[in-house]
């Protein structure tokens, strides 16, 4: 059943991978804005058709008109979309309006979350939620100018469950945390119930187990809250267990809203409480690099150095999202998420590797890149992690330039001495795509080479498959103790869906897919 999973998720990945998490969470944010339009002329949700539209109009321009101003003053690129979706989300959280003190409270949420984005920053990351932040501001305002309106999360109507969750879980695949969401919706609906039947029972009105529990999971505005504001990458730590904590918390303080004052820690303060706490894991990992040297790896590949402007931490494994501002950028943004190539021991140098030959305006950018330009790195994350036992068997299996974050893991095993029980699956189109062959050959490690021509001069230790492509019988073959090994797998969705039922048989399965960029 894992195995199918795996298989069927990477597919997906393949597909919505091609769009950036940007684009994608503004084109869902969209569509959820068509859909309550519609449903609001037929009177299926609490705002009015006018409502939203200027409702909309007033949220779009107080952000942008914000972000403007903040990146003019700051010399920071543009980001439309960045003000767009904060005032998609915020039109979904507050209470939309055509009363001029309702549309001024609207402007100061809009403000207010645009602005923390800068002044609520961290080396360059911001530590709370935008939205979130915009939404709270405008709730505690209201105590005194109750005109002004507040939090409403009319999102959480039953007619939008459907399209929230189906969207939903779109995007976090894009962003591979749907079991971290879907830990949130668990605890927050579980302890909604639990709250929910206390309530009644203490009123002595009778509980209608099935009804309570359908108006939890459709009638809140869980879903929404999950998919859309706490899975946001900025605002959580970079390692899955912490993720799973944060959500943990965040479910039940969401489930429960605890009393402060006149407001509860309910909704978007829940997801405050739990930008902090994931803000303490990790104190975040934004850094900028210098650029020192390129290198061609192969005849597609390319390796950028960089210097780090300080220290910070990674583990050998993770990937890094570089931010390379450039006119004209396609629909993918000016953000690309690179497996870390170098390992930590290296630092403060750093490395990725890149192939080359794609059209993507963001591609030219970051090959015309000059030598001593400086890059921001937004943050550090993955659990593509080797295990922490190190006498544990493992097999490493890599497409082309999927063998990036196993160098970082490789290098990391020279650069401490140990000796771990490893074998690498190399798959590439041609024998000249083989990269970092130095790396791996100084870990000592066997490496099993599938490429469509022979190789050349292979490294001790190495061998050719032949010139058949990899598939689960050929794995078998190349490593016939692969049921006591735990394997890693980094490489195109493809590979990973194809190998998905034979890899099932290792110990345990770690996937790395790209869907390219």
């Amino acid at each position: 059943m894992s195995t199918t999973l795996t298989a069927g998720s990477t597919r997906v990945l393949g597909l919505i991978g091609r769009v950036s998490m940007y684009r994608l969470i503004l084109s869902s944010l969209g569509l959820l804005a068509l859909f309550s339009l519609v449903l609001s002329f037929a009177g299926l949700v609490v705002p009015g058709p006018l409502e939203l539209v200027v409702s909309a109009v007033v949220l779009v321009a107080a952000c942008a008109v914000t972000d403007v101003v903040a990146q003019s003053v700051l010399r920071v690129p543009r980001r439309l979309e960045s003000s767009l979706i904060t005032a998609a989300i915020l039109l979904f959280v507050l209470r939309p309006s055509i009363e001029p003190l309702g549309l001024a409270g609207l402007a100061l949420a809009g403000v207010v979350a645009s602005a923390s984005k800068y002044l609520l920053a961290w080396r360059g990351r911001h530590i709370f939620n935008p939205a979130a932040t915009g939404a709270t501001v405008l709730t505690i305002v209201s105590i005194w100018a109750p005109d002004l309106g507040s939090s409403a999360w009319w999102v959480g109507s039953p007619w939008l469950a459907g399209p929230v969750l189906v969207l939903g879980v779109l995007l976090l695949l894009r962003t591979d945390k749907l079991p971290v969401v879907a830990t949130f919706w668990v605890v927050a609906m579980a302890v909604a119930f639990v709250r929910t039947t206390v309530q009644f029972t203490a009123a002595g009105f009778p509980v209608d187990v099935p009804t309570v529990l359908l108006q939890v999971a459709f009638s809140s505005p869980f879903l929404f809250l999950g998919a859309f504001m706490l899975s946001e990458p900025l605002t959580l730590p970079p390692r899955r267990a912490q993720q799973f904590v944060v959500a943990v918390i965040v479910g039940a303080l969401a489930g429960w809203p605890l009393a402060v004052g006149e407001i509860t820690l309910g909704q978007e303060r829940a997801l405050l409480v739990g930008n902090l706490v994931a803000f303490l894991f990790c104190l975040r990992a934004a850094v900028r690099l210098r650029v020192e040297r390129r290198r061609e790896l192969t005849p597609t590949v390319r390796e950028l150095t960089f210097r780090a402007a300080r220290p910070f931490s990674f583990a050998p494994g993770q990937y890094l999202e570089l931010d390379v501002p450039h006119r004209r950028p396609d629909r993918r943004g000016t953000r690309r998420e690179f497996s870390i190539a170098s390992a930590p021991e290296d630092l403060p140098e750093v490395r990725i590797a890149f192939k080359d030959g794609s059209q993507s305006s963001y591609k030219r950018a970051l090959a015309a890149v000059e030598h001593g330009s400086t890059l921001a790195v937004t943050g550090v994350w993955g659990d593509f992690v080797l295990p922490a036992r190190p006498t544990a068997p493992v097999l490493m299996v890599a497409a082309g330039i999927g063998v990036t974050p196993l160098i970082s893991q490789l290098r990391h095993l020279a650069a401490t001495g140990q000796r771990r029980d490893a074998v690498l699956v190399y798959v590439v189109s041609e024998a000249a795509e083989l990269a970092f062959r130095d790396d791996i050959a100084a870990s000592g490690i066997p490496v099993v080479v599938f490429s469509r021509d022979e190789p050349h001069d292979l490294p001790a230790g190495w061998t050719w498959a032949g010139p058949d492509r990899v598939d689960a019988e050929a794995l078998l073959r190349a490593v016939p103790d692969l049921a006591s090994r735990a394997a890693y797998v980094s490489g195109p969705p493809r590979l990973i869906s194809a190998l998905a039922p034979t890899l099932a048989k290792a110990k345990s399965l770690t996937t790395d897919a790209f869907a390219g960029y």
